[in-house]
């Protein structure tokens, strides 16, 4: 076998020192739209598993993981906590249960739900090894629970999904399974059914036990319930669902498509283990119905995280590349093996300076031991590592695979860099972030705050792959980028607590993009011989539109040597630098693509900055020949709307440029699905409110770039200028 392909754990991959086997560890992420009830849900399960005491709640200001003082103020999630906790199944008469009376440690990452912090559910679900997919047992699946759900399938994420808040108005289990199944592609059964719903939630009915879970309204939130027979109203649908089970697991599992050809008894164990297998490999997404904030249904929720979830050894190893020759590494989970984590996040703490998240993916990291970053080549001593448990910090000697903890002190590492073993360099692969879509400028009030201002945006830019600080060369301001106007007021309000720096901010802009609509040629010279030394380059490109999403694509189609081999590198520099700004407006252009076809050369003035240069220029002589046209960011908008308010909601988007893309009517709302340019969208938040009384809401996120009606493009360049 190569040194490179994925080894075999050790008989025994687990340190004598760990608390927790590898098998009885899980590392999960709570995802889902916003206000689906993923923070209220945390919140249980800490006090459940008896973290917690006393039940914190959102709009009090007082859950655990909510800790940040904006998050508690604004009653939303911002940043991505992570807490631990340990979970003992209880023996119940008459239910099985895989790990009854098994001690096991549940590391939980709690994510936010807004789309303007999406990087914090994409490096959160880069390093879990399953996850909950929350959704509103109302309005189903929405717009946001889509991105959640496309980004851990590109992480291959196994998930159970859970339908909360079940106890509200209008609450429907079977249509939010059903969304599920249409809108995600997802093929999600039953496991726990509500039983009951609205004001007569009860519990739940357990699909493989074919058991009621009636959980007790008295003080004690929820501890307590008993476990019955299922009652004679529900006994058809409870069959009906265990037959559904059954038959997907015969349509998925060879084992228990086996023993259903041979006729023989599918035993509870065997169907269970079939359900894990299945949803492990993503083939099978199993559904639980409840009410967190009702305290009904949590617990036996989580017994199915434990069940059905994987654990660090149940996934494929982590796969990197060599950073030397880029051949395929492999880091399976093994204590004793050489050291391999991936550094997910960073964060500035007031009391302890930055603190570097990580997930070890091998071996194990002691407080003293020296670690590798391959990407810059240097390496880290380890002087003090810690146990997070969201805003407290609980300092530890030793973090074994599977573990998720935090670094205090490394110097020059950025969100997805690898932190490994000296002897086994790899480089793993970091979480990808989508570009910013908004910027605005700001300016610091006092010449104390400018020196305070450019320390603190390097920092926060620093935890945030999508924020984004740079200088305009045309004026010379500070502008800053993200996600959407929550993102950089939550920015702007970071700065003034957190560091100090009073600020004033220009208003938000749009992110425009410029690309060709026709074929062109460009040509372009750099001729400078007047006697000595001289530059001489001379490209020509034929640049053609290319296909939306697809960016920059460049070949070199030049035969015969007419622009020497070792220049063509010059040349696409060039082509790239050319590509930051267009002519429209001198916004960076996208998705073209380029094939440098021709030029010249001089034997001695010719040089790799000439070339570049004659590329810029043939560039820009394209761009004028390819009829270039300017591009905004559109959003993908839901409203969901009472049906009293829904023709003047509809009213107002379309004044807002909107394409209505389709209305669902989910009992007394409508949910109005939109394209809308986000250049419209400001403010929109207090209009949707004060059009509906403050009962309508709305969310929205990026979607694509469409052309800028012509009648508008003169007002979006006197914006500019």
């Amino acid at each position: 076998m190569s040194a490179n392909a994925p080894a075999k754990t050790s008989a025994n991959p687990n340190s004598p020192d760990r608390n927790f086997p590898l098998e009885r560890t899980r590392n999960i992420g709570i995802a889902a739209h916003i206000d689906a009830g993923k923070t209220t849900l945390t919140e249980r399960i800490l006090f459940y598993t008896g973290m917690i005491h006393k039940i914190g709640e959102v709009h009090e200001g007082t859950t655990v993981t909510d800790w940040m003082e904006q998050e508690r103020e604004r009653g939303i999630t911002i940043t991505s906590a992570a807490t631990t906790c340990s979970w003992l199944q209880r023996p119940e008469p008459g239910v099985f249960k895989q790990y009854e009376g098994i001690n096991m440690r549940v590391n939980i990452i709690d994510t936010p739900g807004h789309v303007d912090f999406t990087a914090e559910v994409e490096r959160s679900l880069r390093v879990l090894d399953g996850a909950i997919a929350v959704f509103c047992g109302v309005a189903g699946v929405q717009p946001q629970s889509e991105t959640v759900w496309r980004q851990a399938t590109k992480y291959g994420v196994p998930r159970i999904a859970f339908v909360n808040k079940m106890d509200r108005t209008g609450a429907d289990f079977d249509a939010a399974v059903e969304s599920m199944r249409s809108k995600l592609g997802a093929n999600a059964w039953p496991i726990l059914i509500p039983l009951g719903r609205e004001d007569y939630l009860k519990g739940q009915i357990d699909v493989v036990n074919q058991k009621a879970v009636i959980y007790m309204d008295d003080n004690s939130m929820g501890s307590t319930y008993e476990v019955t027979e299922i009652p004679a109203d529900h006994e058809d649908m409870a069959k009906a669902a265990y037959q559904d089970l059954i038959e997907q697991m015969c349509d998925l599992d060879d084992e228990v498509g086996m023993l259903f050809l041979e006729e023989k008894e599918i035993t509870v164990p065997i169907l269970k283990a079939a359900i894990r297998r299945q949803t492990i490999a993503n083939k099978f997404v199993p559904v639980a119905g409840g009410s967190a904030f009702k305290n009904k249904g949590v617990q036996y929720l989580v017994d199915a995280v434990i069940d059905y979830l994987p654990g660090p050894l149940d996934i494929p190893p982590a796969k990197g590349q060599d950073p030397d020759d880029a051949s395929e590494r492999f880091a399976e989970a093994d204590d004793n093996g050489k050291f391999c984590s991936l550094a997910f996040k960073l964060w500035s703490d007031p009391f302890v300076g930055k603190l570097v998240f990580f997930r070890v993916y091998r071996g194990k990291l002691s407080k003293g031991d020296t670690v590798l970053n391959p990407r810059t080549g240097r390496r880290e001593r380890i002087s003090r590592l810690i146990q997070i448990q969201a805003d407290k910090r609980q300092d530890i000697d030793v973090c074994y695979s599977g573990d998720i903890a935090a670094i205090v002190g490394i110097r020059n590492i950025t969100t997805g860099d690898t932190l490994c073993d000296e002897d086994f360099p790899i480089l793993l692969e970091p979480p990808s972030f989508p570009d910013p879509v908004i910027s605005m400028a700001i300016e610091p009030k006092t010449k104390v705050d400018q020196e305070k201002m450019a320390t603190a945006l390097q920092r926060l830019a620093e935890e945030d792959p999508t924020f984004r600080v740079f200088t305009n060369e045309d004026t010379g301001q500070t502008i800053i980028a993200g996600m959407g106007e929550l993102h950089l007021e939550i920015i702007r309000d970071r700065l003034m607590r957190e560091f100090k720096v009073e600020a004033d901010s220009g208003k938000p802009q749009i992110a425009y993009r410029e690309t060709l609509t026709a074929p062109a040629k460009g040509e372009g010279k750099l001729i400078k011989q007047s006697g000595g030394r001289g530059q001489y380059g001379h490209v020509i490109v034929q640049m053609t539109p290319n296909e939306r999403g697809k960016g920059l694509t460049v070949e070199n189609k030049v035969v015969g040597g007419t622009i020497p081999k070792e220049y063509i590198p010059a040349c696409i520099k060039g082509i790239n630098e050319s590509m930051l700004n267009g002519i429209v407006g001198g916004y960076p252009v996208i998705d073209v693509h380029v094939d440098i076809i021709d030029g010249s050369y001089h034997d001695v003035d010719s040089n790799e900055m000439a070339f570049k240069l004659a590329a810029i220029f043939a560039m820009k002589d394209a761009f004028k020949n390819g009829k270039p046209i300017l591009l905004e960011p559109i959003m993908k908008v839901e409203a969901v709307v009472p049906d009293e308010y829904q023709g003047d909601i509809m009213g107002d988007l379309n004044r807002r440029r909107a394409k209505i893309v389709g209305i669902e009517s989910k009992n007394i709302v409508s949910a109005i699905n939109a394209e809308v340019p986000l250049a419209e969208m400001f403010g929109y938040a207090t209009a949707i409110r004060s059009l509906s009384k403050g009962r309508a809401s709305y969310s929205m996120e990026p979607s694509h770039f469409e052309q800028v009606p012509t009648q508008m493009v003169a007002a979006v360049l006197d914006q500019k200028s």
